[in-house]
């Protein structure tokens, strides 16, 4: 990876803060709607059924877009984009609260993910640019909680407004953290530029296409009543990756190079994203609803129930440094996986009777250990990247991160429909998403096994000056 350039220790300590800042904002908003589409849905005369119209064009846009994150960040400087898109991201909130229908909410939506897809990946770029090997792994793992508060809060914060607000709060509470990141993003983001740089517009398209397919065949996934023109755009999806490749194999800059898949930390921390998120994406979503169809509980009691990972994940920031000194990525890596997959595993165990405390206990470890696992995975993914590879291989990092995002949470419902069709349930729907955790579970411990491709010695470039 690049040496950083060297910049004032006053933007050192702020620049991980900004990140932060936009990470929340994106993390907050990709969740607090779920509780809050009910209520949206009868004020504004709708199904709630097409709500989902309104959280589908969000993830769709941000798969179109951040491809384009890298190359933009070159080509007009890291603070000039960055606090564009928080100001598009500001006003598509601002826009979403004032929306009379869907039709105004779905477009207002779409601008919030334009913002949102530059937003995360053109601040983890300056973070990359601006810190030493050995002092990115602390900025980053202090910019990357928010991704593990966000989905736990939107829920918790989206049930209150909800009840005692209106669904209008819910996208007013971004305004005045975008206020906050713009000032902060004015006075200490840098402006990092490179010199020559082409768009790959070929390329950006038909990637754009191949994310569009795949993101569009998650959201419909659910369906499996049929199931056939889904796999069509599936197939189509996979169909246009491989188009990319053939492109991008004869195009002299691609927009995302081949070569970034020779670089091996970087190519295990992509499939690594991908295999291990499929289980760990899907829990903030399926215990909330378990305990509201289940066990007949509120949004707000759900809410609550996982609160404790947030607390947690905070608590696991300050070891996962000194425990990767220790362990090294590899060993890490493994190791903290297989604990997330049995946790998620022992979810399974109560039955209906029992008090749904049971699930504190599990949901607080799994938040520390989830912590350490997103850290861990984040930075080795960037660690040997060199100069001309870090916007680029950045960009696809996340975009790898939001598609295993989708396909956690689309798979954690497959499965749970599965099993709601099929004689082992008993007639009782909190056995189907026992079933559920116990298959994801195990799945997450066996993509552990992605990690083995690691070397002992991965990663000791990042170790912390702290030690």
């Amino acid at each position: 990876m690049s040496e950083a350039v060297s910049q004032p220790n006053s933007i050192k300590k702020i620049l991980p803060l900004i990140l932060a800042t936009a990470i929340f904002m994106q993390m907050l908003d990709s969740t607090i709607l779920n509780t809050s589409l009910p209520a949206i849905a009868r004020d504004l005369k709708e199904s709630p059924l097409n709500m989902q119209n309104a959280i589908i064009s969000y993830v769709l846009t941000l798969a179109v877009f951040m491809p384009a994150s890298g190359f933009l960040a070159d080509r007009f400087g890291t603070k000039k984009v960055f606090i564009t898109s928080i100001i598009l991201f500001s006003l598509g909130s601002l826009f979403c609260a004032l929306s009379q229908n869907l039709t105004h909410l779905v477009i207002s939506r779409v601008l919030q993910g334009i913002g949102g897809s530059l937003m995360t990946p053109v601040g983890k770029l300056a973070l990359i640019k601006t810190f030493d090997k050995n002092e990115l792994l602390k900025a980053m793992n202090f910019a990357i909680i928010p991704a593990l508060i966000g989905p736990v809060l939107g829920p918790l914060v989206g049930g209150y407004m909800v009840d005692y607000l209106s669904w209008h709060w819910i996208f007013l509470i971004n305004i005045p953290i975008g206020i906050l990141g713009i000032i902060l993003g004015l006075k200490f983001m840098p402006n990092y530029k490179s010199a020559g740089v082409d768009f790959d517009l070929k390329g950006f398209l038909i990637f754009a296409a191949a994310s569009l397919l795949l993101s569009v065949s998650l959201e419909l996934f659910g369906d499996l009543q049929n199931t056939t023109p889904v796999l069509i755009v599936f197939i189509l999806g996979f169909l246009f990756m491989y188009y990319y490749y053939r492109h991008a194999k004869r195009d002299e800059s691609p927009i995302f190079p081949l070569n970034l898949f020779q670089v091996r930390t970087f190519r295990v921390g992509i499939v690594g994203n991908l295999a291990t998120r499929l289980g760990i994406s899907s829990v903030p979503l399926l215990l909330p609803l378990m305990i509201q169809i289940a066990y007949k509980q509120s949004a707000v009691t759900s809410g609550w129930i996982i609160a404790p990972m947030a607390l947690t994940a905070i608590f696991g920031k300050s070891y996962v440094i000194k425990i990767l000194d220790k362990f090294g990525y590899r060993q890490t890596l493994m190791t903290n996986t297989f604990i997330i997959g049995t946790l998620i595993c022992l979810l399974a165990i109560p039955d209906i009777n029992t008090s749904l405390y049971w699930f504190v206990p599990i949901i607080a470890i799994l938040g520390f250990f989830n912590s350490i696992q997103f850290t861990s995975m984040n930075t080795i993914s960037i660690a040997d990247l060199r100069n001309f590879q870090t916007s680029s291989g950045n960009s696809l990092l996340s975009v790898n991160q939001q598609l295993a995002i989708g396909f956690g949470i689309a798979f954690g419902l497959i499965v749970l429909k599965i099993f709601e069709n099929t004689d082992l349930i008993h007639g009782e729907p909190h056995n189907a998403f026992r079933y559920t955790f116990l298959t994801i579970g195990i799945l997450t411990i066996i993509s552990g096994f992605v990690f083995r491709r690691l070397h002992i010695s991965d990663g000791k470039n990042m170790k912390s000056k702290e030690e």
